[in-house]
């Protein structure tokens, strides 16, 4: 991963246009291609971003300022950054990252409606687990009656911040044709108990919110209330 602390101004075009005026940020090129660039605020939330694969070229502008493009393959989005100085550059091998190990409840219940997904909605079916985005898996990705994907987010107890990374998901996960094609992601947050601002907040942004019971679930799954 190379981070890069630099005074820079940031331009995406793509489906829209965003800018960011010159200001000290972190620049951060992770070894799946994709390229964030963060502010000291907003918590774990970039300013913008490109997903993997893209491709960033280092060049300079006509009047020889530093400015990085960062293309992708798949799309016609670009993100220019015009670096005016450059505090830090450096870059280090991370490795093999192993994956959150959750805790023992909240695995097992992402087990448990990995295997029951019509819980949660109606006619609600698996396409997988842990699906892969540049900031983390998404705990269940599914497919509702209509063929329209829904990412769920599995918690024990769902408050404000399972909310936003739920919305980070959907947002990097509509930007996918290969997912979008029958409509807009759709979001449902899951949890045992899920918070009052929570709810008002997944409402407002159009997410789902389902609470889940632990042991009727693990009823669903008890071998001894099966037929076969």
């Amino acid at each position: 991963m190379r981070i890069v602390v630099a005074r820079c101004q940031v331009d995406y075009a793509g489906r829209l246009t965003a800018h960011l005026p010159m200001a000290t940020r972190v620049l951060m090129i992770k070894a799946d291609g994709s390229v964030l660039v963060h502010s000291d605020g907003g918590s774990y939330k970039p300013l913008n971003w490109m997903s993997p694969p893209c491709t960033l070229r280092e060049g300079t502008t006509e009047d020889g300022q530093v400015e990085w493009t960062v293309t992708s393959p798949k799309t016609d989005d670009t993100l220019r950054i015009l670096l005016e100085e450059v505090v830090s550059d450096s870059s280090h091998e991370l490795g093999i990252d192993p994956g959150l190990q959750k805790d023992g409840v909240e695995k097992h219940l992402q087990a448990l409606l990995a295997d029951h997904p019509a819980t949660l909605a109606e006619g609600l079916t698996l396409v997988r687990r842990e699906y892969p985005t540049a900031i983390g898996p998404v705990d269940l990705m599914c497919r509702d009656a209509l063929g329209v994907s829904v990412a769920v987010e599995i918690k024990r107890r769902g408050d404000i911040d399972g909310v936003e990374q739920l919305t980070r998901y959907l947002e990097l996960l509509n930007r996918d044709p290969l997912l979008t094609g029958n409509g807009a992601v759709r979001g449902i947050f899951a949890a045992q108990e899920i918070k009052p601002q929570a709810r008002v907040l997944a409402t407002d942004r159009g997410i789902a919110c389902a609470v889940v019971d632990y042991d009727a679930l693990r009823g669903l799954d008890d071998p001894s209330h099966r037929l076969f």
